[in-house]
């Protein structure tokens, strides 16, 4: 059943000015104004404009760097100029304004009993946002940040590998949150819960999957064996696409995908990479129907475009390449906001079992991933699909062929598709075609420039450790 969710007011948060006069205080204070804002409110909101921005810029400037899409105007982003985001390309503010939003309901949650069953849920998606954040830049504030009023507006940068592993971190932070569930008693409802409509054991289980991600994406640069088999063991992660960690997008405002609220010129800006298009036409994939359209020019046709063109000195008819599917502009009601599913855990899963991280048939895993991708995206799997080049067993590598099938279905998460990626390769992206950056593909996404501006007493130093905040110096867990 989907869930529809209506954001009918805009948070308010109350500050409070210091008193000039003996009496301005309480003159100018509105005795019946709330002091803070209910946490069901906040946590709504927090999982609503999370889930919407990360969408939006998921489409415009994840999968400009995945290469599922390829922008035909406004593309300095799409030629590897990462600090002059146009249409998208900036998700510092958004995951940094979701983190602090829901640091009130975590805290909120830790000094109100009435409260207490936010904590949990608070926790397991301060790391989720932490780990997403992180993943795209490497090194952040992120201890001594989300409550500048409290302890500072400049914040340090704390190291990627204290992020993933220090306490308060994104691994402790996930158990943390397990265990705060377990341990609750109350008979207070999880209101404003519109991922798991208050049902705390989905909780748990989204906390779960999202450790089987994230120590499979740290699993470079340690042993992640004996935490992943217990998780696997246990079986308490997410299995199939009901249990989803999803919201759903309406068809009309104000609560569609944004691709169908912005003018048509801005959704026509972007087609099929090429990428993409080789990729499905190799394995005759029948996804490339709902992910895109046929060209213009001929209906039986689906055809990519090289990413990163010069517009101005490249001359594109539109009618030649396929645009995005209809699904992401007419029938936005049949899309999600994806936090995690079933198919990507299977993946996950389907990896560790192929490294030999855990003791599970790999082959039936990814099996499986690949019929809940499908489902998914709401095309029938073909007989045969798994038989043909898409069987497990068809390519020399098979995680190329778990990575890859990942990677198509992420085109929600687009984001995704680069940083995994960047951690292992898959698929193989192309040299785009006038790139302004020396022809490498990035690996982080750049500081905002307000840093510098804003917080320079601890810009510096990660600055310098990025080689001038460079877009090609790898993140902790990518590197040698």
């Amino acid at each position: 059943m989907k869930k529809v969710v209506y954001i009918s007011a805009i948070l308010i948060l109350i500050l409070s000015a210091n008193s000039c006069t003996k009496d301005f205080k309480e003159i100018n204070t509105n005795p019946n104004a709330p002091l803070e804002v209910e946490p069901s409110l906040l946590l709504r909101e927090v999982i609503y404009d999370y889930g919407e921005q990360m969408s939006y810029e998921g489409f415009v400037a994840g999968n400009l760097l995945g290469q599922y899409l390829t922008a035909l105007d406004f593309n300095l982003f799409d030629r590897h100029a990462l600090k002059s985001p146009q249409l998208g390309g900036n998700p510092w503010p958004v995951i940094y304004t979701n983190l602090r939003d829901n640091e009130i309901i975590l805290q909120q949650s830790q000094n109100e009993p009435a409260y207490r069953v936010y904590e949990g849920p608070a926790l397991i998606l301060k790391a989720y946002m932490a780990a997403a954040l992180t993943d795209l830049y490497g090194d952040v504030p992120y201890y001594n940040a989300f409550r500048g009023k409290e302890l500072t507006t400049t914040p340090a940068y704390d190291a990627q590998e204290d992020i993933y592993l220090g306490e308060g971190g994104i691994l402790d932070n996930l158990a943390k949150g397990i265990a705060a569930i377990q341990a609750y008693e109350g008979s207070i409802p999880l209101e404003g819960d519109i991922l798991f409509n208050g049902d705390l054991s989905k909780w748990v289980r989204f906390a779960n999957s999202l450790r089987i991600k994230h120590l499979m994406r740290i699993s470079s640069k340690m042993d992640v064996s004996a935490e992943l088999q217990q998780i696997f063991s246990e079986g308490n992660y997410i299995m199939n696409n009901q249990q989803n960690a999803v919201f759903d997008f309406t068809s009309g405002e104000p609560n569609s995908f944004r691709m169908e609220q912005l003018r048509v010129g801005d959704f026509n800006n972007f087609v099929m990479a090429e990428t993409m298009d080789e990729i499905l036409s190799e394995l005759n994939d029948p996804r490339v129907a709902v992910l895109f359209r046929p060209t213009a020019n001929d209906d039986n046709t689906y055809n990519g475009l090289i990413n990163g063109i010069d517009a101005s000195q490249t001359s594109i008819s539109p009618a030649d390449y396929s645009y995005a599917g209809m699904i992401f502009r007419e029938n936005t009601a049949m899309l999600d906001a994806n936090f995690l599913t079933a198919w990507e855990t299977k993946f996950w899963l389907a990896e560790a079992a192929e490294k030999g991280y855990i003791s599970a048939d790999a082959e039936m895993l990814y099996n499986e991933g690949v019929k809940q991708a499908f489902d998914y995206w709401n095309t029938p799997l073909p007989g045969d699909y798994l038989e043909g080049p898409a069987a497990y067993d068809a390519g020399e590598n098979p995680l190329e062929q778990i990575i890859t099938q990942k990677w198509i279905a992420n085109m929600i998460n687009g984001y995704e598709g680069w940083i995994e990626w960047r951690r292992t390769g898959f698929p193989n992206l192309k040299p785009i075609s006038a790139s302004l950056n020396n022809d490498l593909l990035p690996v982080r996404m750049p500081y905002p420039a307000e840093e510098e501006a804003l917080n320079a007493e601890n810009y510096d130093q990660p600055a310098a450790n990025t080689n001038g905040n460079s877009i090609n110096a790898s993140v902790w867990w990518d590197s040698e």
